[in-house]
């Protein structure tokens, strides 16, 4: 296990501003509640993964060029190897201690430089916050809590910088949709959210 710190929130102010399952969209009232830098502090990798009361704070970015966004499939060079060969339509990951210097806002500073450390030739886009994602079904799930960026690109050149994302491309969301059971639950939840349509448990489409 690293001995990495990473930003987290408590359960507790988890409970107080409003905890959810599956996909809650972004409100600039509940943003601003829950990723409160007051209630946000670091704590380490072994300490943060087995321990439910602490969610680790991870941007979650989408990619999107018209009606196709980026997916890739999980390769056993990333960090969270529970995770490997699963597909997925968000890159990102944790907010390091590092992530803090200077008087930056860690979140934001943490963010971009996952974008920046994953993806390649992204180009010019407008950014949104599309809401958050949470699943506590799994171990992994339980301690991860996700904040959903969706960003329109101005043009479909997004590449890969690590191996960890293999498989990757831009297809339809359509198709992603169909292809729902295939994907990590993050994700089967923004396809949701961004198709209007809603999910089985198991990921497949109702109706």
């Amino acid at each position: 296990m690293t001995d990495e710190r990473v930003l987290c929130i408590p359960e507790r102010h988890f409970q107080q501003v409003g905890a959810f399952f599956g996909f809650r969209p972004a409100s600039a009232e509940y943003a601003a509640a829950l990723l409160d830098p007051a209630a946000a502090s670091f704590h380490s990798r072994a300490e943060a993964e087995p321990n439910p009361q602490l969610k680790q704070l991870i941007p979650y970015i989408v990619l999107r060029h018209g009606d196709r966004l980026f997916h890739y499939r999980r390769g056993t060079a990333g960090t969270e190897t529970r995770l490997a060969a699963m597909r997925s339509v968000g890159v990102g990951g944790h907010i390091s201690e590092c992530d803090a210097t200077a008087g930056a806002d860690p979140y934001r500073t943490g963010m971009l430089r996952e974008l920046a450390e994953e993806i390649a030739h992204l180009g010019p886009y407008q950014e949104q916050l599309l809401g958050f994602v949470y699943d506590d079904r799994t171990p992994v799930g339980s301690v991860h809590l996700g904040v959903v960026h969706l960003l329109e690109l101005h043009q479909a050149t997004a590449q890969p910088r690590e191996a960890a994302l293999s498989e990757a491309g831009f297809a339809p969301l359509a198709l992603l949709k169909r292809q729902a059971e295939q994907f990590e639950t993050w994700s089967q939840f923004v396809l949701s959210a961004l198709t209007g349509e809603p999910l089985t448990p198991n990921g497949q489409q109702i109706g």
